[in-house]
């Protein structure tokens, strides 16, 4: 050191830092009341209790706090569609078919698939049924459960092998050897 620094140095004070207040933790951001609801009514939700989730997130939705006010949203769609979905009646098969079409079409994959089973289970010859749950397979990317269910469609009833030539919604098979194969046995 040199003797100006030294010099100095006595006459330097040491500053102690200050501590400061001890701050009080921030609570999580998912708590409070309206979280717990909205926990509760999911749970009720994953007990299949559709109704009481329902009338929950009813309750909940005008005070919910902006973060979970889409997710409330949803539940309460999903929940409406369940319950929907549990009081319908079907007079025909057909009907039941058409209404698995609509859930196909609506994006309810697993909705749909109950619902051809459904068809499947009380006529299990309804060809198409099985060409039903042949595009679902596509739509899902299942190939062989695809080819599957569309050679028992075919097997069935040999025009719909006329109507898979030309439904875009096999798009997705196009390549695939044995899609064309099932498709044009004779070349």
């Amino acid at each position: 050191m040199t003797t100006k620094a030294k010099a100095a140095a006595p006459g330097r004070k040491k500053i102690t830092p200050v501590k400061a207040p001890a701050a009080k933790p921030a609570p999580p951001a998912h708590t409070g009341p309206a979280y717990q609801k909205y926990e509760a009514a999911v749970q009720l939700v994953q007990q299949g209790k559709y109704e009481r989730a329902l009338t929950a997130f009813e309750k909940l939705l005008p005070d919910a706090p902006r973060e979970i006010v889409e997710r409330i949203r949803m539940y309460m769609a999903t929940c409406k569609r369940q319950l929907e979905s549990a009081g319908l009646k079907f007079e025909t098969p057909e009907e039941r078919y058409n209404y698995a079409v609509w859930q196909l079409n609506a994006g309810y994959f697993e909705d749909a698939r109950d619902h051809f089973e459904g068809v499947l289970k009380s006529d299990p010859k309804a060809d198409y049924a099985w060409y039903g749950l042949a595009l679902l397979e596509c739509i899902l990317n299942r190939p062989e459960q695809c080819l599957e269910s569309l050679a028992r469609a075919i097997a069935l009833n040999p025009r719909n092998r006329l109507q898979a030539r030309t439904d875009n919604d096999f798009q997705a098979m196009a390549d695939d050897p044995r899609f064309t194969e099932l498709l044009y046995p004779e070349l």
